[in-house]
């Protein structure tokens, strides 16, 4: 049943091959646009291993093979299709056949045809994630290792096992077992029965006994499963096939899944009923409250959903009525397919996802919720993960322990229920840490404070360059997948910031800082100007009047004579070389003495100054105008011409 969220009709094509082969397939065709996959194989199998392919044929007999999560056989013939045609007709055969190799652990390969399906389909958010997260194998690494896991043995059976709950201290699941039930009816796509509840007692060791029937009155002729109920127990939500009092259908003559709701009466189970936002024509499925029981997440592939399915949220109301579903968005949901959802009572939202980058088919995901937002998704990694379907997450944040569904190898069936144990909470770890230098000499600077900032611009920490420039901030200060501002400041220096991002991985982040000197050593023959950063000191146009721009620069050389009471320096006027040489001597004198003059009319000492114009005669660029007047140099070139230098004659 976990499968059928996920299935998509694909429309048939045409086979050149032989009358007989023909009527083959085309039985093949029916059982395939039916969902009967495992009557398809067969029959798709027969025809090809006898040499008849097709595009089209290798393409179904592939997808029979993933949709069942039989990833080994469908690697197997994807391999086949790209042999046959080594450009994919859809890009998602692309994406299918990489997510087959996970499976099978070719991830050299897988990554190659992620490449081609980021070539053909960059948009797609599974693309986005695939260039952006190159190096998830070793992510996943840094976060396996935290659990034990076992298979819960005698509880499985040799059929489907999975979706599990805790209800009044007992385990309920869903299973394709024939227990309990007379000559049950098979679903054609996986050749197994419909599922059912079914519960297990654990006795003292904690090992779960053997299953037993949960309730006829919960039961139909089609599917339940995943199960979840109200603390106080007089509540179900489940999955079932459309069906109550009838048989439901969408344009396609396919029964797809619903909601359904039941409360307890006397020990009974009564009064199903549909959720309000269920529908005929798309899939809604796999129930899971939130642990104050306000909001109900679920699957779906409703209008709206990013991808193949999303997950969900929609609010129960104090009336017991809901409001209107919303997608959880692109922090959880992919264009992949998300499912099974589960909420700690930490905040936590576990799910399964095809869509992000795991080890291969479904990988289970926890995103952390605040409010009404969701943190990036992270993979949970090894053992709770593997290269098959892992999915249907149960965990209990008081004792650290729960289940887990999965089709990895070793397991008694098609899908068995794991225990599991939590022995290290997955937290990620991360140091920030850099340099502080001198942006001029590169030089380092020791006890430079460096201090972080949240993003709302909240203290968090300080701490001081060591004696080799370095600072670093810890796991205590620094979280994972989060925005910071860090700021450098030392005397003498202006102060600079840094706005960064971590990573949502376990690691270090290096934040390196230059700083600029505000306060310089004074030395003979150093031009002020340049120092102190000014720029071109503006007059009008053939005038020598210091305009209130000009002043405001200035003002910086009147500062520094100031606080050096015994400074001398000598005022040096240039300009270009357009107008006579002559003209631009007299026009820059001119101006250096204004300058000066200005200066002594602000209290400088006459005796400390000297002014000169040097007019066109140093020209700091090849950029000539005698006998002309004229030049080819652009303005640029002639405005570095164009300036004043106050040069330091003595301290």
């Amino acid at each position: 049943m976990k499968k059928i969220i996920y299935i998509s009709i694909l429309l048939l094509g045409g086979l050149t091959i032989s009358n007989a082969q023909k009527t083959q397939v085309k039985r093949a065709d029916k059982e395939y646009n039916n969902l009967n996959y495992i009557d398809a194989i067969e029959t798709y199998k027969k025809v090809a291993n006898k040499g008849y392919k097709s595009v089209d044929m290798l393409e179904k007999l592939g997808n029979s093979y993933y949709f069942n999560a039989e990833y080994v056989d469908a690697a197997k013939w994807y391999a086949e299709l790209f042999a046959l045609k080594p450009e994919a007709t859809d890009a998602e055969y692309y994406y299918r056949y990489s997510q087959s190799l996970k499976s099978v652990g070719d991830y050299k390969k897988a990554r190659e045809y992620m490449d081609k399906f980021n070539k053909a389909n960059g948009a797609d958010d599974r693309a986005k994630l695939f260039v952006s997260e190159k190096n998830y194998l070793q992510v996943i690494e840094e976060n396996s290792g935290r659990f034990t896991i076992e298979n819960a043995g005698d509880l499985n059976s040799e059929l489907s096992d999975y979706g599990t709950t805790i209800y009044n201290g007992e385990m309920i699941f869903a299973s394709t077992r024939k227990a309990g039930k007379i000559a049950p009816r098979t679903q054609g796509w996986n050749d197994q029965p419909f599922s059912a509840l079914y519960s297990s007692k654990a006795d003292e060791d904690g090992k779960q006994q053997s299953a037993k029937f949960f309730s006829d009155k919960l039961d139909s002729k089609f599917n339940e499963a995943t199960p979840v109920f109200t603390k106080d127990g007089n509540t179900i939500y489940f999955t079932r096939n459309n069906y109550l009092k009838k048989r439901g259908f969408d344009d396609e003559r396919i029964t797809l899944l619903k909601i359904y709701r039941a409360t307890q009466k006397d020990g009974k189970w009564t009064d199903i009923t549909e959720l309000p936002f269920n529908s005929n024509d798309y899939n809604v499925a796999h129930p899971a409250l939130s642990s104050d029981e306000k909001w109900l997440y679920f699957a779906s592939d409703m209008p709206g959903t990013l991808g193949d399915a999303d997950i969900w949220k929609v609010a129960i109301n104090a009336d017991g009525t809901f409001g209107t579903p919303i997608n959880l968005g692109s922090k959880v949901n992919t264009e992949g397919r998300e499912s099974f959802p589960f909420v700690t009572s930490e905040n936590e939202l576990y799910y399964a996802s095809t869509g992000k980058q795991g080890l291969g088919g479904m990988d289970v995901f926890v995103s952390k919720i605040t409010g009404n937002s969701y943190d990036e998704a992270i993979n949970v990694g090894k053992p709770i993960n593997t290269p098959m379907d892992d999915f249907a997450f149960y965990f209990d944040p008081t004792t650290r322990t729960g289940f887990l569904s999965s089709n990895r190898e070793g397991g008694q069936g098609y899908d068995d229920i794991y225990k599991f144990t939590e022995i290290k909470k997955l937290a990620c770890e991360h140091l920030l840490a850099g340099t502080v230098t001198d942006v001029e000499t590169g030089k380092i600077l020791a006890d430079a404070k460096v201090s972080l900032f949240d993003q709302n611009s909240k203290l968090i920490a300080t701490t001081v360059s060591d004696k080799n420039g370095k600072y670093s901030f810890g796991k205590e200060y620094v979280k994972c997948d989060t925005s910071y501002r860090v700021r450098a400041e030392k005397e003498k220096y202006s102060t600079e910031e840094k706005y960064i991002k971590t990573p949502k991985s376990t690691g270090e982040t290096m934040v390196d800082i230059a700083l600029k000197q505000t306060k310089v050593e004074i030395e003979e023959g150093m031009d002020l100007a340049k120092t102190l950063n000014i720029p071109i000191i503006y007059f009008d146009l053939d005038k020598s009047n210091i305009r209130p721009d000009a002043a405001i620069e200035i003002a910086k050389i009147l500062q520094v004579m100031q606080d050096y009471p015994t400074m001398k320096i000598d005022i040096r006027s240039h300009t270009d070389c357009r107008q006579t040489y002559e003209y631009n001597m007299r026009l820059s004198d001119r101006r250096a003495k204004s300058t000066r003059h200005w200066l002594i009319n602000k209290g400088i000492s006459a005796s400390r100054l000297t002014a000169k114009g040097y007019g066109e005669t140093q020209l700091v660029n090849n950029c000539p105008c005698e006998p002309t007047n004229k030049s080819d140099c652009s303005e640029a070139e002639h405005q570095l011409n164009r300036r004043s230098e106050f040069i330091v004659v003595s301290k």
